[in-house]
């Protein structure tokens, strides 16, 4: 797959719009022919890092829960006609230590994408338009030694705060005359804050020899985790709610794309192993498992439809302790 390249990205795209096309008859048909699972990943290991690539259709994701069955055949059309693009990159750093030897795992850059399977043109005709889609709305990741009786301890960093609160406080004051026939002075004060919310939240924590490594996405306007809640009926009317035009609105909390970029200089603190020194010079299997959660929120396409699908891969990473 390296030796492809960029290519690997069409190729993919060409190999899931026919799978696309496929599930999309067989539902047409009310088919009960289970079809297998359509996510494709592979992994790589090289000096001081490890990579994960996977791309899935999304409409062979499973739905963990919609808020109904989903009528309207053009939103149906965006929504299915997209697939899922993913890359994990991870730092690793072996260091021999008198008594152990300490493995050091931090984040380089981990990147989710939403990419359209058709043309614009077709997605307008037949879809409700290219910004109807899902968006990332939690990622889990799970890092586990395959050598258990190996590990001595396991130690995780701080997780971030939610909400970011940041305080601006403006302070005004108004004064006039009074006409001149009488004596006097009006005047009036006022003083306005805001508190913004941090759209991400990320936490690390540790279940036995295990590092979990977690990224919420929360409404910005009530803190709720987005991917275990739904909508309001009355913010889906709201054409100011944060899920509107949030592809292009400042304070978006995905790329103009509908992707997410989480970068080792926001997140790079490290999950640290200590590993006896009778492994010195072995090779060491990894497990890497994860999670990803879709969600869809009406966006433009006046309509109360939301659902959350879920995707979970699973690769094993190698790394020598020397």
């Amino acid at each position: 797959m390296r030796l492809l390249g960029s290519n690997v990205e069409l190729w993919m795209r060409s190999i899931n719009l026919a799978i696309t096309n496929w599930i999309s008859e067989l539902q047409a048909a009310n088919s009960a022919i289970k079809t297998p699972s359509s996510l494709f990943s592979y992994s790589f290991s090289t000096l001081g890092l490890w990579k994960v690539q996977l791309y899935c259709p999304i409409i062979a994701m499973n739905v963990e829960k919609s808020n109904g069955p989903l009528s309207d055949d053009r939103l149906l059309f965006s929504l299915n006609y997209h697939q899922l693009e993913g890359v994990i990159q991870l730092n690793h750093k072996v260091v021999v230590r008198e008594k152990w030897i300490e493995v050091m795992v931090n984040i380089d850059n981990i990147r989710f994408d939403i990419i359209k399977l058709v043309t614009d043109t077709l997605m307008s005709e037949r879809g409700a338009g290219i910004t109807e889609k899902h968006f990332p709305s939690r990622i889990a990741l799970q890092i586990t030694p395959t050598l258990q009786a190996n590990i001595i301890s396991i130690s995780v960093s701080k997780s971030s705060e939610n909400p970011t609160r940041e305080i601006s406080v403006e302070k005004s004051i108004e004064a006039s005359f009074e006409p001149p026939n009488t004596v006097g002075l009006n005047f009036s004060a006022g003083e306005t804050s805001t508190i913004s919310l941090r759209p991400w939240k990320f936490e690390q924590s540790a279940y036995g020899n295990s590092a979990i490594l977690n990224w919420f996405l929360h409404d910005n306007l009530d803190g709720r985790e987005v991917f275990s809640s739904r909508p309001s009926k009355f913010a889906l009317m709201h054409h100011k709610a944060w899920f509107k035009n949030r592809y292009t609105n400042a304070d978006r909390a995905f790329t103009r794309e509908g992707g997410v970029i989480f970068a080792g200089d926001e997140y790079g603190d490290s999950v640290c192993w200590r590993v006896g020194r009778g492994c010195k010079g072995r090779s060491m299997e990894w497990e890497m498992k994860g999670w990803i959660w879709l969600t869809y929120w009406p966006n433009k396409h006046r309509n109360f439809y939301s659902e959350t699908k879920r995707l979970e891969f699973r690769e094993v990473v190698c790394l020598s302790l020397i």
